[in-house]
């Protein structure tokens, strides 16, 4: 089992230019994509959050599990759904301005244990930065790390939601202790500072930084760099994009029997080429089709 903590959202989608263009609402939120990635992928998954009574709430426990995700650890309340509105650009590149008051699943609490059976929990997002859940999840990541889980990061970094930069890049740094996997795209890792030496030596086994349409690379400890280009596609847009990327990686390692830091160390050259260039092809199918559609196992054959 791969647990996914963190939020559910409804992204409001423009269909068409300009500020007033009409909304079309779409499921969203980054961890929601990924335990929606691992679902589609076959990998055996359950999601961790807060999620409304409301209808947008009920259509994303709906969807999850439809697409095989074990809801079970959802809590849930009478708060509104999160709503980001994305504005998708010439490139296909998404931004978001977010409303986020008094929503659902801020109010998320730490539970007593994660799931039998767990292997990995992945964190990111809004979830880590919004109080008072965000604390709550932060708890669990460091919970889930001194139990000798296999825990993955995206930051997956949305400044307009962190009023305290510094404060946050601070934060972040404490989190590093308690990481397996971190993931993180080329403009957060700027947003952020540092380097990957200096975030492999302060926790995690491995960093992978992705590069939009360039690929996706991966530092270890041991010094590696390992590289793969991106896959040839037509972008629509790139909603859901990294979350597919952390399902992919999550999903690769966990067939491989890999979910574990000496594991990350053993994969060597030609294993990193095989697990970067399976998530590269993910992530470009879901960058071929409008909003976050994440490919399932079928489309990934051969």
């Amino acid at each position: 089992m791969i647990v996914v903590a963190g939020e559910a959202l409804i992204d409001l989608v423009p269909q068409g230019t300009g500020a007033l263009a009409a909304l079309t609402p779409a499921l969203g939120g980054g961890p929601f994509n990924t335990a929606v990635a691992l679902g589609r992928l076959g990998s055996p998954a359950a999601f961790c959050s807060r999620v409304s009574y409301d209808a947008f709430g009920e259509a994303l426990l709906d969807r999850l599990r439809a697409t095989g995700v074990d809801v079970s650890a959802v809590q849930r309340g009478p708060e509104p759904t999160t709503l980001a509105v994305a504005s998708v650009g010439a490139d296909g590149s998404a931004s978001y301005s977010f409303y986020v008051e008094g929503t659902a699943d801020r109010l998320f609490t730490a539970p007593a244990a994660l799931p039998p059976g767990t292997r990995a929990v992945s964190f990111g997002t809004c979830s880590l930065v919004l109080e008072p859940g965000a604390g709550a999840y932060e708890e669990l990541l460091h919970t889930a790390s001194a139990q000798g889980v296999f825990t993955a990061l995206d930051p997956n970094i949305r400044a307009g939601l962190i009023p305290d930069p510094d404060a946050y890049r601070a934060r972040f740094k404490s989190w590093l202790p308690s990481v397996t996997l971190l993931k993180l795209s080329a403009e957060d890792a700027e947003w952020l500072g540092g380097t990957p030496k200096e975030w492999l030596s302060a926790g995690p086994a491995a960093v992978v930084i992705t590069q939009g349409g360039d690929g996706l690379t991966a530092f270890t400890r041991d010094g590696g760099v390992h590289m793969v280009p991106g896959e040839p596609v037509k972008v629509v847009d790139t909603i859901g994009a990294g979350d597919t990327v952390n399902a992919a990686l999550l999903h690769g390692l966990a067939v491989r029997d890999a979910l574990s830091a000496s594991a990350l160390a053993a994969l060597g050259p030609d294993g990193w080429a095989e697990l970067l260039g399976f998530a590269a092809r993910a992530a470009a199918i879901t960058c071929s089709r409008a909003g976050a559609e994440p490919p399932y196992a079928h489309e990934l054959e051969g």
